[in-house]
C-alpha cells in the first residue's frame, strides 16, 4: 500500500524540529541529513519508499533547516547526539523497533556516532558519505567564493533570491558530478533553507565551531551492527578513500562506491540509491530473522 508523506513538527531533545513521515512496513529507516541540508534532502527517497509501503523518518538537524537553534558556546556534535538518540526512540514507535540509520555527509557522521552508543536499538547504520574521515577544504572553497563574499560583505540589502541563487551555484559544484542533471525541485528545497544573509553567515559560523570536533570523532571499533558505507566515487567534498578506517575498524562493514555520482547520492541517483537502501534492510532483516 502506497504510503502519503506526513510533514509535522516535534520536539526532541529539547529541540524543535520538522519530521518528514511515512508510517508502513519493514525496518523502520530514520534519516539524517548533512551540514546546512535539511530533511528535504531524502524527498525522492520517501518517495520511492512510500510507494513500497514502506517506513520511514527524515529530521532536520538542530540548527539546520526548520529546526531550533543549537545552543551556543557548547560542542556541536554532542548536542547532535542527544538529538539523534531521541530521533531514535521516534523513529522505533511504540514497539520498540530496531532501526535502520541512514545519514548523509555530516548526518553520516551522526549515524555512526549513534552506531557506536546504541547498537541494541540500531539493525544496521549506512553512512553516507560520512564526514570526518578523508574532508576537503569545503569552507575555504565557500568561504572564497566570490560573488558569495560579495554578498556578505555589502553593507546594503541583498535580496533573498540572490542569496539563493549564490547558494544554488555553489551546491550545484560542489556537491555533484553532473551538476545539470539534477531536478531543480531539489536545488529550490536546498535553497529555501538559505534565504538570507543571517541564515548564511550562522551556517559559516556553525562549520568553524564544527571542523574541529570532525578531525577525530569516532571510536569505530564500538560498532557492532551491520554497516554498508555508500559513496559516490566522484565526492570531492569528502574523499571516498576514507571508506577504509570504517572497514578497517568495524568487521563485516561493506562499501558500495556508485560510479559517477558525487557527495549526494540520494539526490543525484535517487532510484539507485533507495535501492541500495532498500536490499540492505532486506539483508539486516534477513540476518535479524
Amino acid at each position: 500500500m502506497i504510503q502519503p508523506l506526513f510533514e509535522h513538527r516535534t520536539t526532541l531533545a529539547g529541540y524543535e524540529t520538522r519530521v518528514l513521515e511515512l508510517e508502513g512496513e519493514g525496518i523502520p529507516v530514520l534519516m539524517f541529513h548533512g551540514y546546512a541540508d535539511s530533511a528535504d534532502t531524502w524527498r525522492q527517497s520517501l518517495a520511492i519508499l512510500g510507494r513500497r509501503g514502506h517506513r520511514a523518518v527524515a529530521v532536520d538537524l538542530p540548527g539546520f533547516g526548520a529546526a531550533g537553534r543549537l545552543k551556543p558556546g557548547q560542542p556541536i556534535l554532542p548536542q547532535l547526539d542527544a538529538f539523534a538518540a531521541a530521533a531514535l526512540k521516534y523513529a522505533a514507535g511504540s514497539d520498540g523497533q530496531s532501526v535502520m540509520v541512514v545519514g548523509n555527509s555530516l548526518g553520516g557522521c551522526v549515524s555512526l556516532r549513534l552506531a557506536e552508543r546504541y547498537g541494541e536499538r540500531v539493525a544496521g547504520v549506512m553512512p553516507v558519505a560520512p564526514a570526518g574521515l578523508e574532508m576537503s577544504r569545503l569552507l575555504y572553497l565557500v568561504e572564497r567564493d566570490p560573488i558569495l563574499r560579495v554578498l556578505l560583505a555589502v553593507p546594503n540589502p541583498v535580496s533573498g533570491a540572490l542569496i539563493r541563487n549564490a547558494v544554488a551555484r555553489l551546491y550545484r559544484t560542489l556537491a555533484f558530478a553532473v551538476p545539470d542533471a539534477v531536478e531543480e525541485a531539489a536545488i529550490a528545497a536546498f535553497t529555501s533553507h538559505h534565504s538570507d544573509r543571517s541564515t548564511v553567515a550562522r551556517y559559516l559560523d556553525t562549520a568553524h565551531r564544527l571542523i574541529p570536533e570532525l578531525r577525530e570523532p569516532y571510536q569505530l571499533k564500538l560498532i557492532s551492527v551491520p554497516v554498508l558505507v555508500v559513496w559516490g566515487d566522484r565526492d570531492r567534498l569528502v574523499f571516498h578513500r576514507g571508506a577504509q578506517q570504517i572497514l578497517a575498524a568495524v568487521p563485516g562493514a561493506k562499501l558500495e562506491l556508485m560510479p559517477g555520482i558525487g557527495h549526494c547520492p540520494q539526490v543525484e541517483a535517487p532510484e539507485r540509491f533507495t535501492n541500495i537502501l532498500l536490499e540492505f534492510c532486506g539483508e539486516t532483516d534477513a540476518v535479524a530473522a
